[in-house]
């Protein structure tokens, strides 16, 4: 399903963890499934929002799984319109967003695990959105679920694609 974007923005999304196109650190790798890293997800950043931004929304997809629709490891929204990063490693223990459930079956962020073999892409998108919350997403909320909630919602959006491979 497409989102569509109601204004030319420049909103960008970086990370101090990795470049665009570059091999996402270890320490994003997932804990289970023969993978050992620490499942922590990397630091974002981003700036440009439009005015009309009220919450943001955050997805990391990997369109590279076999599962139909690729696999979804991150589902985030109903961040505050405020914030400008998303580093989890220094928040504290009052959290003022909502993660939704990923293809793992779990909430949270679940890093990436791909088979042996050609690295996979890895896509966190972040969408500045028109509301503060998105109506009726909760923790059960998937990706593919999050996507449609936000329909008419978002005001822009701006993708940061990562590669990891075992």
């Amino acid at each position: 399903m497409m989102i569509q974007v109601l204004a030319a923005v420049t909103l960008t999304l970086t990370s101090t963890n990795f470049t665009s196109g570059g091999t996402l650190p270890k320490s994003a790798e997932y804990n289970q499934y023969g993978c050992t890293g620490n499942n922590t997800p990397p630091k974002l950043v981003w700036s440009g929002a439009p005015a009309a931004t009220k919450s943001f929304a955050l997805t990391m997809h990997d369109p590279d799984a076999k599962a139909p629709g690729g696999w979804w490891h991150w589902v985030v929204f109903n961040i505050p319109g405020s914030r400008a990063s998303l580093d989890t490693s220094a928040e504290s223990t009052v959290i003022s967003w909502v993660e939704g459930t990923t293809s793992f079956k779990t909430r949270g962020y679940g890093g990436p695990c791909p088979p042996p073999g050609t690295p996979h892409h890895y896509d966190f998108t972040l969408y500045a959105l028109d509301v503060t919350t998105i109506p009726g997403a909760n923790g059960d909320t998937t990706g593919p679920d999050l996507v449609a909630a936000m329909q008419g919602h978002v005001v822009a959006k701006a993708t940061l694609t990562g590669m990891y491979g075992r």
